[in-house]
């Protein structure tokens, strides 16, 4: 694993995870097998893989969404495997930020609304989520469009919403399955260009899991999924 001498701690560390799951009456299907990934601030990780490898399982455990059969996951050196579910929540809602390739928009919230949710959520006023959330969107490029509902936005638009999103409570940890798989190659471009920036300006810990290898190759470091295991990529 490629260690930025800057920062000997890693943020997110997923440690020998193992995932299975059933498979039939008896039978269990092996994702995982002892997988170890981790990522240090302001570093953009792609993660390539073909289908069913286990990218979004990997993601779901690194996300706290799952637990691991076996192994560890560390959150900011903590480890959370063991945690109760409502600590679990509570790490991933202040510590952890989704991008899904479907955007996920709420239809009837505006871009500056679907950015402020997060953040009214967590509890902070109206004035300064507002300010944040079109402070966001505008670093993102999209200030013009605060007032706009998803469907009077583009894809690329909608996708650069999301990611305003889900950096909103800023995270230390962003984790994106195929954020690109529905854009067209110039507007991933645009939306991978946005989360590598993003990564290196605000010190996000990134994992985006992408089929695209060019755009892969923009991305500090490039990691695939053998045998259930991660293999880092030159």
């Amino acid at each position: 694993m490629s260690e930025p001498a800057a920062y000997p701690d890693p943020v997110l560390y997923v440690y020998q995870a193992h995932r299975r799951y059933k498979e039939g009456k008896e039978g269990t299907l092996d994702i995982l097998r002892g997988a170890s990934l981790a990522v240090w601030a302001g570093q953009s990780v792609a993660l390539v893989a073909p289908s069913g490898t286990g990218k979004s399982t990997l993601l779901h455990l690194a996300g706290l969404l799952e637990r691991p059969d076996a192994g560890e996951v560390y959150v900011s050196s903590r480890p959370t495997v063991g945690l109760a579910d409502n600590e679990r929540t509570a790490i991933r809602r202040l510590e952890i930020g989704f991008v899904y390739q479907s955007h996920h928009l709420l239809p009837e919230f505006t871009a500056l609304e679907n950015v402020m949710a997060p953040q009214l959520i967590r509890g902070l006023g109206r004035a300064e989520a507002r300010e944040r959330a079109a402070n966001l969107l505008s670093y993102l490029g999209i200030g013009e469009r605060l007032r706009h509902r998803p469907a009077e936005l583009s894809g690329g638009e909608q996708q650069r919403v999301a990611i305003a999103r889900a950096v909103a409570n800023a995270p230390r940890i962003l984790l994106a399955d195929e954020p690109t798989g529905n854009l067209d190659p110039h507007t991933s471009s645009h939306v991978f260009d946005t989360l590598t920036t993003l990564a290196k300006q605000t010190g996000l810990a990134a994992v985006v899991a992408t089929h695209n290898l060019e755009l892969a190759a923009r991305m500090d470091r490039r990691v695939t999924l053998r045998e259930g295991e991660v293999v880092e990529l030159p």
